[in-house]
């Protein structure tokens, strides 16, 4: 259910969605600096941004 409410975030709320990714990204220790600034400019296309970062980046919003 979780994932469900963060895909729709994703594509119809996707300013939200992506400040609420860049904390998380900012947050996680497991990255690298340049995981972190790709996983940002990832994010920042449309809709699709922010669910590629739940699925393959193991992020999440919250």
């Amino acid at each position: 259910m979780k994932l469900l409410i963060e895909i729709l975030l994703a594509i119809f709320l996707h300013p939200i969605a992506f400040i609420l990714c860049l904390i998380n990204i900012a947050g996680r220790s497991d990255l690298t600096t340049a995981k972190k600034l790709v996983w940002a400019i990832v994010t920042l296309v449309w809709g699709i941004g922010p669910i590629l970062y739940v699925l393959v980046g193991d992020g999440a919003f919250w």
